[in-house]
């Protein structure tokens, strides 16, 4: 018996059962020890045997999780991930060694079931026939491990990389609170690489195909989010733009590798590694901490009313009627009114949305040409769309948040009033010129379903006067 250090990551030849049971028992003693250190000594928990079927007893859903318990179970999935990666490869070759169906890996997934499973791998002998007992064709890998068909190589792709993709993000957004390069970048490109060349690994597969599955996964990776209460459907379709032709340029580099096939031992040891490099940029990005650069939105309209009664409706206008925009009907916060106390430099505006208000103290009172003020309160950028009551990922909160704002009155020649609404803000999301596009557009509409307000109102009030 005899296994070596790359055999643990490659996906190609077996492992017998003896193999099988003592890494299994190595394997789950250093998993189970690294589990109890860092519940007692870092989050100061108890953790037993019985917590890998109930990690937290006292809570029954995943929307009543707190941040320290959210913390604590990212964090633990977080350590699970390489034990997850070798655990499913040898799983992979000892269904091979014992000419059972590969899709059969599915079961390491399933609690209380998987023991039976494991103990039946660990007591099946082999009955596969050696490498030099038969041929293989020039357009099939030597011992691969994945099923001739298309479908069946998908699937057993999907299962070892998509679990990967989910831990990696969860410990990205959740424990980290880090929404960057590495999780917006590194991840899908990652994903599709890893999807596309476990599928190509037993059959050499059609350039589109691979590309399909490497984007297949990323779309999986978002579909579980949302599904265990991680993430929104509106970010997630914010972010899709940015991730799918990653992981597509991730699944063509991919089948670019499996095309010259003396980099295929390479690239077996490439998949853990590119995969594991991902929470290292996660972590140096969060250590980092960037500071946001600050943007800036500007949007203009003409008022068909003297900037005096223009003014009225800048510093504290009404109710706004329910939007009728799809951006806003999605979830995206929108201004209802404005309220202020006091008059002058030092009043206090605010300006209410449907996540909560904005507060904002008056900077410059030059009535009726200029109001600047600061902001000093930020209500959440949009309620997500989810199968949940009510879901509070990390990046609601200190995300994207305004610096100041200011409204600017020019009278112009024909006795009216040109209106400027001007928003400067910082967004911690990375790239930032990608994010950029998107935080523009949603502050743009917020100023244009102000200021048609305003100017409806000033003028209905001009022509009420006349």
């Amino acid at each position: 018996m005899k296994v070596t250090f790359t055999e643990l990551f490659r996906l190609d030849g077996t492992v017998d059962r003896a193999t099988y049971t003592l890494v299994g028992i190595l394997g789950f003693a250093l998993k189970h020890n690294l589990d109890r250190f860092v519940a007692s000594y870092v989050f100061h928990r108890p953790w037993g045997f019985f917590n890998y079927l109930v990690p937290l007893r006292e809570v029954g859903r995943i929307t009543d999780l707190h941040t320290s318990e959210a913390e604590f179970l990212a964090t633990m999935l977080a350590l699970s991930l390489p034990f997850i990666w070798v655990g499913v490869i040898l799983t992979i070759k000892r269904l091979r060694s014992a000419a059972v169906a590969p899709q059969l890996a599915i079961l390491f997934f399933i609690p209380v079931l998987n023991l039976l499973f494991f103990l039946a791998l660990c007591l099946l002998p082999e009955r596969i026939p050696s490498a030099t007992q038969r041929k293989t064709p020039d357009h099939v890998t030597p011992g691969g491990v994945l099923p001739h068909s298309a479908p069946g190589s998908a699937a057993l792709s999907l299962l070892i990389t998509v679990p990967f993709g989910v831990g990696l993000a969860v410990f990205g957004s959740q424990v980290l609170a880090n929404y960057g390069w590495g999780i917006f970048v590194a991840l899908p490109f990652a994903m599709g690489f890893a999807a596309a060349y476990i599928y190509g690994t037993r059959t050499r597969r059609t350039l589109k195909a691979s590309v399909g599955v490497a984007c297949l996964s990323v779309v999986l990776v978002g579909a579980a989010l949302l599904a265990i209460a991680v993430e929104g459907l509106i970010c997630l379709i914010m972010a899709a733009p940015l991730a799918l032709p990653l992981a597509a340029f991730g699944g063509f580099c991919a089948h670019q590798v499996q095309q010259a096939r003396w980099a295929r031992a390479e690239a077996s040891l490439l998949l853990p590694l590119l995969l594991f490099t991902v929470p290292g940029l996660q972590w140096a990005e969060h250590r980092l901490a960037r500071q946001p650069s600050v943007y800036v939105v500007q949007s203009a309209i003409e008022i068909h009313a003297s900037p005096e009664t223009v003014w009225h409706q800048v510093v504290a206008f009404s109710q706004i009627p329910p939007p009728t925009e799809w951006m806003f009907r999605a979830g995206i916060a929108y201004p209802i009114r404005a309220e202020i106390t006091g008059s002058g430099p030092g009043a206090v505006r605010h300006c209410v949305f449907s996540t909560g208000a904005f507060v904002e103290p008056i900077e410059v009172w030059d009535e009726p040409h200029r109001l600047k003020f600061s902001v000093t309160s930020n209500p959440p950028p949009l309620e997500e769309w989810t199968p949940y009551p009510h879901i509070d990922p990390p990046h609601l909160h200190g995300f994207l948040e305004s610096q100041g704002g200011e409204f600017l009155l020019t009278l112009l020649p024909n006795g009216g009033t040109r209106l400027v609404g001007t928003t400067w803000y910082r967004h911690g999301l990375w790239p930032g010129e990608y994010w950029k596009v998107w935080s523009d557009l949603i502050i743009h509409r917020i100023h244009v379903r102000v200021l048609a307000h305003i100017r409806d109102e000033s003028e209905r009030t001009q022509s009420a006067v006349r």
